[in-house]
């Protein structure tokens, strides 16, 4: 499964509901774990963000379905990072070096 970094900023409506947020946060790992990704961890942030979810999906079309599910709701908006390990990114640097320009 790929990995993703999701920032997340309230949009007025969030801010207007932020006590529902932790249920919103349950609610929407149970969707993604109906849609086959898997939500490792889900922190609120003080700064640019308002918070971070980490999740892995099969691919990029579950993901991105997750987040356009989750930012119709109306609460919040999403700017989402494809994130890779260290294995991966041996294999891209590896590829990366045969290309020549």
């Amino acid at each position: 499964m790929a990995t993703y970094i999701t920032l997340i900023r309230f949009t007025e409506q969030g801010v207007k509901n932020y006590r529902k947020s932790p249920e919103r946060a349950a609610a929407f790992e149970a969707a993604a774990e109906k849609a086959g990704a898997k939500v490792r961890v889900v922190y609120w942030t003080l700064g640019d963000y308002d918070g971070v979810v980490l999740f892995d999906a099969p691919d990029e079309e579950t993901a991105t379905s997750l987040m356009l599910a989750l930012a119709a709701q109306g609460n919040v908006q999403t700017t989402t990072l494809r994130a890779f390990d260290a294995r991966e990114m041996k294999a891209i640097a590896d590829k990366a070096a045969k290309i020549k320009l």
